[in-house]
């Protein structure tokens, strides 16, 4: 058995999960929710000089290529030696597999998986009997909670390609059910202004609110910027906040800085707002992800996330012996 939770171990990259999931456990928008996520009048209209601490650039990271799951490649944003985490993201990652690779049967415990694909469709499996296909454009915001054993494989031919990001989970929330939520392309919400336009997966701006529920309060926005764009976005001052460029190009904090190309994290220090320029001829795309700090310990084994060695020990144990949120795991495997 521990050959077996090895091996699974060694294939915990992507966790898509399943369009038929829409209403599988997923909290209704309550008064809690929008209290949870805590974001008000998140798109400032004003010149950046408005934001009384505007956010500087603290760190830029290039994510390098490493090989995870079954033959797959991603490229590491967070989670590497040069930024480790960034409380409350434990790890993300720019991915793109092509068959026969991809990431077969594997568990999580103890946090939460947005899986947010730029091109082509992953088919997942869980072992609660879900299954399904997310394409192009769809997001998938998965809270693993106590236990989820689950895979991901491309759906057909060519390369197929998305962003992971891990969110952790507080102690209080680390062993609730799991959950899924999901919004297909054309659900997502967006904006446009003066050539800067928004794709608002968790969160608000320009106006627009994503009807996701963030158990840890997160905000995610994919913008894209023609040339000579520029968007300031307002972030809560408490908050951990970071950019991932996709594609092109962009000056990001003050119009004077040094651009910073695609393929990098960009780690803001704090204040209420962050500012972006394309100076370029091309257009920018980028992730703008923020989330508030859970300040807990926190011991990763893998796919497992906890606040103590011997909550690892025991979810080690839990998944070996199949207990305690793994029980369908004993003979479940994908097809």
């Amino acid at each position: 058995m521990r050959a077996a939770f090895t091996t699974a171990l060694a294939s915990h990259r992507l966790r898509f999960l399943s369009p038929a999931l829409k209403s599988f456990q997923t909290p209704s928008t309550t008064n809690r929710t929008r209290n949870r996520i805590i974001v008000r009048n998140i798109m400032s209209e004003t010149d950046p000089s408005s934001f009384n601490q505007p956010r500087l650039v603290t760190k830029k990271v290039l994510a390098k290529h490493q090989r995870e799951g079954d033959g797959a490649v991603v490229r590491r944003c967070i989670g590497r030696s040069e930024l480790k985490s960034l409380d409350p993201f434990l790890m993300m990652d720019d991915f793109s597999v092509s068959p026969p690779a991809g990431f077969p049967d594997h568990p999580h415990r103890g946090f939460e998986t947005v899986s947010y694909m730029l091109q082509g469709a992953i088919t997942h499996q869980d072992f609660a009997g879900h299954k399904g296909t997310i394409h192009t454009g769809d997001v998938q915001w998965m809270t693993a909670g106590r236990g989820i054993i689950h895979s991901e494989m491309p759906a057909g031919e060519g390369v197929h390609k998305g962003l992971q990001l891990w969110i952790n989970l507080s102690s209080q929330d680390k062993m609730i059910e799991p959950r899924y939520q999901e919004l297909l392309s054309e659900d997502i919400p967006r904006a446009e202004q003066n050539g800067a336009e928004v794709r608002v997966i968790a969160g608000e701006s320009m106006g627009v609110r994503s009807p996701v529920f963030t158990r840890t309060p997160t905000m995610f926005l994919d913008f894209s910027l023609r040339p000579g764009a520029e968007v300031h976005q307002e972030i809560p001052e408490p908050w951990n906040a970071f950019a991932y460029i996709i594609e092109g190009e962009g000056v990001f904090g003050y119009q004077n800085k040094t651009p910073i190309s695609a393929n990098h994290v960009v780690v803001f220090g704090p204040g209420d707002g962050v500012s972006v320029w394309n100076r370029s001829s091309k257009p920018l795309r980028f992730v703008l992800v923020a989330g508030q700090p859970l300040n807990e310990p926190v011991v990763q084994y893998g796919p497992f996330v906890m606040n103590t060695q011997a909550q690892i020990d025991q979810t080690i144990e839990d998944y070996q012996y199949s207990k305690n949120g793994f029980e369908m795991a004993k003979h479940w495997r994908s097809h």
